[in-house]
This record gives structure tokens, sequence and C-alpha cells, in this order.
């Protein structure tokens, strides 16, 4: 997925190994990192994959090699990754709760717009006629 970032009103943005656990999203980055400067200053995050965009609130969970969840599916998910990285003293854990999610869907020609608001609770899935 790509991880994108802000501090002092500057975005950036990365690719990154994330998995799925229980409704959230979870990566690991190293605390020397400008990725994870950003991250202190702003837990306000996104997340897209696809056509798939995700905005989320991020939060520091801690080591990765003490979350035994995380590291079950990030083995299985992103091997070379896990062997590489997870063990590295520098390495945080984080967590992305989402909050709104929205995709491009295309059917008959036509484009849709699929959101969940899920702050709101709400769900909408509508036509995109560029008005």
């Amino acid at each position: 997925m790509v991880l994108s970032t802000s501090k002092d009103g500057i975005v950036s943005s990365r690719m990154m190994s994330v998995v799925q656990i229980d409704g959230k999203f979870f990566f690991q980055t190293d605390i020397e990192l400008r990725k994870y400067g950003q991250l202190k200053a702003n837990k306000n995050v996104a997340l897209c994959i696809d056509n798939i965009q995700i905005e989320g609130v991020c939060e520091e969970i801690g080591i990765p090699t003490n979350n035994e969840d995380f590291c079950e599916v990030f083995k299985e998910c992103f091997k070379g990754s896990y062997d590489a990285y997870t063990e590295l003293k520098n390495e945080r854990l984080f967590s992305v709760s989402p909050v709104f999610i929205e995709r491009w869907v295309y059917g008959d020609g036509k484009p849709f717009v699929e959101t969940f608001d899920i702050c709101k609770k709400e769900y909408c899935f509508k036509e995109y006629n560029g008005i």
C-alpha cells in the first residue's frame, strides 16, 4: 500500500508492507526515518491501494516482536520484510484505524463512487456524473 504522512504542511508518500487485522491496518518502521517523525507529529494518515483510498488515525503500538498477531500475519504476507526488519532494535509498530474509505467502481460503462464514513456510520454508493 501507499502510506501518506505529513508534517508542517509537507506531505510525503511511500510504498509500505501493510497488513490488516481485526479492521485495523498495521505496519512497522524505523524510528530514525522521516516518516516516523511525521507520524509522531501528525496522527492523521492516508493509505491507498489500487482504487481504494483510506483515511485514518495512526497510533504507535510498540515493538513489533511484542505483538504476536502482527508478527504471525506480517511474516505470512511479507516474509522478506519480516526477516529483514522486524527484529531490528529501532523498529516500531503502528496501527491505523480507518475513519473514511472511498473507492471507484465501474459497471455497465459508468463510474460509481462507494464511500464508508466510519465516524458517521454512513455508507453511500452513487453514480458519478461529474456535476
